[in-house]
């Protein structure tokens, strides 16, 4: 490679997704343009589960497409991201394999989760002492990289893998580290998102005792309301979502869709607590400069923000503080909604889901709102898109994702075709 031609540009030409919204992509967007959520009521409350409300994907799962000798060694969360993966490639390459185009060795797999196979790990451990007998896969289940050796054995990807586990900052930074990872010659075509299932009332209760769950009971309107100051904790949701990245040149040649550009990518941690967001914001801050100086841009450059907006107090105004820090006046002038008062929260999942709402935003050029925000926190004073859907012409999308740990991760989506 002649250093000459770094650094290279990055174009997304493939993406999918499963949430508790539709099985597909396109079908999670179209839920949400049409107002509605994927979450609904669950009593949890003999197993001493204070949370109510859960996304979850009801129907049955198309795994046909799966060998048995990767299916049967799955837990849920990777058949989620195999799902996904799937619809990605074919998005991207139709029915031809990414290996016909690139040298495998070139070609890689960054699938994240924030807590991988953990029911699956509690119903083994369960069914053995309760039998004498486990499964012999019990290993795989619980391993966090299962999702990226599956998805690299299914298509061949020889080359990058990893397995980020940062949270709900996991699936931002699994398409950030590709982007890199392409970016410097290291690769030409990667395969990247993140995954998440904890349905079991165990893998539930170890957050929920934390109390970062919603309390609301009965108003499901209340259950997840980013920036609202009726909020109260997030909605957990499980689903996936995978997007294909590809070195521009070399997708134009081929002859590729270009979908949208990734542009920028900041990655900095708060190194203070384990689960509030450090009260300086510096990480945040420069998180947020960091993907704005890759880009090439400045704040008044970015046309719509999809915020990490979990509904919790402590995230959303330290959020909305650290977008104003970060990007002065201009902040005032950008509209910004976040998206999981439909969804719910996708933890490692999450950046990932919320790369395609911008890639969405940038295809209809329309910006989605912010659900169930009826009664703004004051400190939270940015343009919150609240008035339903909003249109306007879209170029540069950020998508900001912050995760339990102190991880902080933004990317710049922009149109591909500039």
């Amino acid at each position: 490679m002649n250093n000459k031609t770094l650094p290279r540009r990055v174009v997304i030409t493939g993406y999918g997704a499963i949430t508790p919204l539709g099985l597909t992509a396109q079908e999670s967007w179209d839920a949400i343009m049409d107002y509605r959520i994927g979450y609904r009521f669950i009593d949890k409350h003999p197993a001493g589960i204070k949370s109510r409300f859960y996304g979850l994907v009801d129907e049955n799962l198309d795994l046909k497409f799966l060998p048995a000798v990767l299916r049967r060694r799955l837990p849920r969360f990777a058949h989620l991201a195999m799902v996904s993966a799937r619809e990605a490639m074919n998005m991207a390459f139709g029915e031809k394999a990414p290996t016909e185009f690139y040298d495998p060795l070139k070609c890689g797999a960054i699938i994240g989760t924030g807590w991988g196979g953990l029911d699956e790990t509690f119903k083994f451990h369960e069914q053995y002492k309760a039998t004498g007998m486990g499964s012999p896969f019990a290993c795989f289940f619980s391993m966090p990289s299962i999702a990226t050796a599956a998805c690299s054995q299914f298509w061949g990807l020889r080359g990058y893998q990893n397995s980020p586990v940062a949270a709900c900052a996991t699936g931002t930074m699994a398409i950030g580290d590709a982007f890199e990872a392409i970016r410097s010659g290291r690769t030409d075509m990667m395969l990247s998102g993140g995954a998440e299932s904890l349905r079991s009332d165990s893998a539930i209760w170890n957050i929920d005792v934390l109390k970062a769950l919603t309390r609301e009971e009965h108003d499901i309107t209340k259950a997840s309301c980013p920036f609202s100051l009726e909020r109260n904790g997030f909605v957990l949701s499980e689903g996936a979502a995978t997007v294909c990245l590809e070195e521009r040149e070399s997708a134009l040649r081929r002859g590729a869709v270009i979908l949208g550009e990734i542009s920028g990518y900041g990655n900095f941690s708060d190194a203070v607590d384990f689960t509030a967001p450090a009260e300086d914001k510096l990480a945040r801050i420069n998180t947020i400069h960091a993907a704005l100086t890759q880009a090439g841009l400045r704040a008044q450059d970015i046309d719509y923000i999809n915020a990490h907006g979990t509904s919790t107090e402590l995230n959303d105004r330290n959020e909305t503080e650290s977008i104003k820090m970060a990007l002065g006046d201009e902040a005032y002038s950008i509209p910004v909604s976040s998206t999981k008062g439909y969804s719910g929260h996708l933890i490692a999942a999450a950046g990932s889901f919320e790369t395609i709402i911008c890639l969405q935003t940038l295809k209809h050029q329309r910006l989605p709102s912010t659900c169930h925000l009826r009664v703004t926190d004051p400190i939270c004073d940015l343009d919150f898109i609240t008035e339903g859907h909003r249109e306007k012409p879209v170029f540069h999308t950020m998508n900001l994702s912050f995760g339990f740990g102190g991880a902080n991760a933004a990317l710049i989506i922009s149109r591909g075709e500039m």
